[in-house]
């Protein structure tokens, strides 16, 4: 699928759907991820992004479409294609009496030629929970053993599902650091997150995905410029001719007032030069000035008018 104009491309995925009964989970969704690319599918829960996942680990058969994964059908080459990629495990999948470093060993064993799993727990912060019970590690903890056995084999694609959903921000950066590192090992990642502040940080491109079909791609910058082009500039001033001089600006779409404080609304890059110009030239005196900048959030809600928490 060219659409993304991705050369080489590790994963590609073209046309798949998959319904389960009468509902659609996934209809029609086509992707490419580059080699070293950590890609995201993005959008609220439900709107099958672990579906899509699923499918192109090969834990879920699609009913239609194809999928290639390092040029590997994920059905036909089963085994290739395990020993060459990294998932992330869910919760339910590790018994609760089962001890950290077991569980790294157990993981090792079933590949021809796995990483150190000490240096691994070490890397990733978890040394000295060798010994520990996987039921008495914190969420961060657990989310971090998690990737541990998703790196175990060396994959050359990791697959990462709503990595630090119920995290608190400091597991949730420490996390993101990790996945940055994992990136920076050249490795591609294809990621699942309803956070749009994540997929901010950690994505070279998104796929936003809603009611089981993609309605766009792109880098976070790209999808922002493209669809939210406004630019917000917040100001407090005192001046009594403030009003009329804001309103005099070439680009400017909407003036907002609320005593003195004005919120000004624009488009293109120089809005936010011609408020200053504007302000200096005038010698208008401001106490308070801010930009706003639209985000993957605004995107999102532009796009499929709620917002994604809804």
């Amino acid at each position: 699928m060219g659409v993304s104009g991705t050369p080489n491309p590790v994963i590609q995925v073209s046309r798949i759907r998959k319904s389960y009964g009468a509902t659609a989970a996934v209809s029609d969704v086509s992707f490419d991820v580059g080699k070293g690319e950590v890609f995201g599918l993005i959008g609220p829960n439900g709107a099958g992004k672990t579906t899509t996942m699923e499918c192109v680990e090969g834990v879920r058969r699609p009913d239609a479409g194809q999928i290639s994964i390092m040029g590997l059908d994920p059905f036909r080459d089963v085994y290739q294609v395990q020993n060459r990629i990294g998932v992330q495990l869910q919760q339910a999948q590790l018994q609760k009496r089962i001890k950290v470093w077991e569980a790294v060993d157990l993981w090792a064993s079933l590949y021809p030629k796995p990483l150190d799993g000490n240096r691994l727990l070490e890397q990733l912060g978890l040394a000295d929970k060798r010994n520990a019970w996987f039921m008495t590690l914190s969420g961060g903890q657990k989310q971090r053993l998690f990737i541990a056995l998703a790196l175990i084999n060396d994959p050359e694609v990791v697959f990462l599902d709503e990595l630090t959903t119920g995290l608190d921000p400091q597991s949730r950066r420490a996390i993101w650091d990790l996945v940055r590192g994992i990136r920076d090992r050249g490795k591609t990642v294809l990621l699942t997150t309803h956070l749009m502040e994540e997929a901010e940080r950690l994505c070279d491109r998104v796929a936003i995905i809603e009611n089981g079909k993609i309605i766009d791609i792109g880098s976070p910058e790209e999808l922002v410029g493209r669809h939210c082009p406004t630019r917000t500039v917040v100001l407090a001033t005192g001046d009594a001719l403030a009003e009329e001089r804001l309103r005099a600006i070439p680009q400017i779409e909407n003036v907002m007032r609320q005593d003195s404080k004005f919120t000004l609304q624009g488009r293109g890059d120089d809005f936010v030069t011609e408020v200053i110009q504007c302000l200096s030239e005038n010698r208008i005196r401001v106490n308070d000035f801010r930009t706003v900048l639209p985000n993957l959030e605004d995107v999102f809600l532009k796009l499929t008018g709620h917002s994604i928490r809804d």
